[in-house]
């Protein structure tokens, strides 16, 4: 059973702003605006394990875009999002979906899509990320749709290597 929860209006219309910055950063295919999204000390949780720091992430986001740009990035925040963490005010937690198209350097463009949670830090004025985590959501997919995706997972642990792990 889905708890419920109204977000406080001020809290929630931060988050979208925060979101709306993350899809414009993904959206222009620019790893430092994303990077900058986040704490110094952040940990992003990737397919590949947990990424440390603000300097990671953005190699990370660099990484990618040199395999395919992102087009129609779009992050979607549960209802109830988010949710104040201790007294003070200044940490959230928050979760949702998120979805895009890949535009490969070679090939036709795809779909992907899934979930995420994250924490997030009040700095000054602003928030930031301190914790995000993800996951794609599996398509029904044939054997020649499903290879679309090697180039994205691939990207840490060199792409020839992991698909010889799955084909």
């Amino acid at each position: 059973m889905k708890k419920t929860h109204k977000p406080d209006p001020q809290l929630r219309q931060q988050l979208e702003a925060l979101g709306k910055k993350y899809d414009e950063a993904a959206n222009n295919n620019d790893a430092a605006a994303i990077a900058a999204l986040y704490t110094e000390d952040a940990v992003f949780v990737t397919y590949a394990g947990p990424l440390y720091g603000r300097q990671a992430i953005e190699k990370f986001y660099a990484d990618v875009y040199q395999q395919w740009q992102f087009k129609n990035f779009i992050t979607k925040h549960d209802q109830d999002s988010p949710y104040v963490v201790g007294a003070a005010g200044n940490e959230r937690w928050a979760n949702g979906e998120w979805s895009y198209t890949a535009l490969p350097e070679s090939g036709d463009p795809f779909q992907l899509k899934g979930y995420w949670s994250s924490i997030d830090t009040r700095e000054g004025n602003d928030w930031r990320i301190k914790m995000l985590t993800w996951n794609q959501t599996p398509a029904p997919t044939t054997q020649r749709q499903s290879k679309r995706v090697w180039p994205f997972l691939g990207v840490r642990l060199g792409l020839r290597k992991f698909r010889d792990l799955w084909d």
